[in-house]
């Protein structure tokens, strides 16, 4: 495109149904505000119900919104609110990958993951898994991963020890849960491609101002708050390629988009690669593999 592409850019989303982890605050919430502006019915999925009423309220009065209760901590959670949602809904046409936890103090979900690889990786790869059958269905169905350049930092698949039971490094946690993100993305829309309805791409924010930042080491949280205006934006401009991998009508499935400025971490959103090793077929293809047997899910595609 000849011009910086805006959430101007989204196209009308009248009568698509979109699903968005997270909705309840930065990311999330800027993605499913865009879409319920351009008339999609939405459903913010989230671990609080009463923050995700408190944000439903925050949009406009001819907003069509629902809130769905989702802790991805827990797969008992994700299988009741994938059963919730196939009671609600009819389809789906936008699955928006988006919440998740970053640097916490080592800490387990209710099934004994890691919390950064269970609630990243592992509940979205449950939920996805779970939905897809609503996906399918609908010609022109996206399931977009919300990666992040973490992806990059100190980041592997630690096949040996995904957990983190024999020591544990937050900062390499994380950079393990967002490679797995884009690697399960990738090998989705593999496995999607021979279908031809739904795709899969993947997506980055930058460095977005948001509530993920929490617990980010203190030293970092200085240097951010020194230099943010020239590496970070807020987090309506961080959702911009969330957006424009869920609805640019040019976007095509496996692609990976993030910001055009400088190291990628603020600007307009464009096509973007990620790093070498996410695109190991034979670690995504075990990784699949494993996510399957710790959560037991099974994928209806092949």
């Amino acid at each position: 495109m000849g011009k910086n592409w805006t959430d101007r850019d989204v196209p009308d989303q009248t009568g698509r149904v979109a699903v968005v982890t997270g909705a309840n605050t930065g990311l999330g919430f800027e993605t499913a505000r865009v879409l319920a502006e351009r008339g999609a019915s939405v459903v913010l999925a989230v671990r609080d119900v009463e923050k995700g009423k408190q944000a439903a309220a925050r949009f406009g009065s001819g907003a069509d919104v629902t809130v769905q209760e989702l802790d991805l901590a827990s797969l008992d959670s994700v299988r009741a609110a994938a059963a919730d949602l196939h009671t609600a809904l009819p389809k789906i046409d936008l699955l928006v990958n988006n919440a998740g936890v970053m640097y916490p103090p080592r800490q387990t979900t209710r099934e004994g993951f890691e919390l950064q690889f269970g609630t990243n990786h592992l509940g979205h790869f449950a939920l996805t898994g779970l939905l897809l059958d609503l996906l399918l269905p609908v010609a022109g169905s996206r399931v977009v991963a919300v990666a992040s350049q973490a992806h990059r930092i100190r980041a592997g698949i630690h096949f040996d020890d995904l957990q983190w039971e024999n020591s544990y490094d937050r900062v390499a946690a994380y950079g393990q849960s967002k490679l797995a993100n884009l690697m399960f993305g990738y090998e989705l829309q593999r496995r999607l491609a021979p279908l031809g309805t739904t795709v899969a791409l993947a997506a980055h924010p930058g460095v977005a101002r948001t509530e993920l930042m929490r617990n980010t080491p203190a030293v970092l949280r200085g240097l951010f708050s020194v230099a943010a205006p020239l590496f970070t934006h807020d987090s309506a401009h961080g959702a911009l390629p969330l957006l424009r991998a869920a609805t640019d009508p040019g976007a095509l499935g496996g692609q990976y988009y993030g910001p055009d400025g400088l190291g990628e971490s603020r600007g307009y959103p464009k096509v973007a690669a990620s790093s070498p090793q996410s695109y190991d077929v034979a670690i995504q293809r075990r990784l699949w593999t494993v996510s399957e047997e710790l959560t037991g899910v099974k994928f209806p595609v092949g």
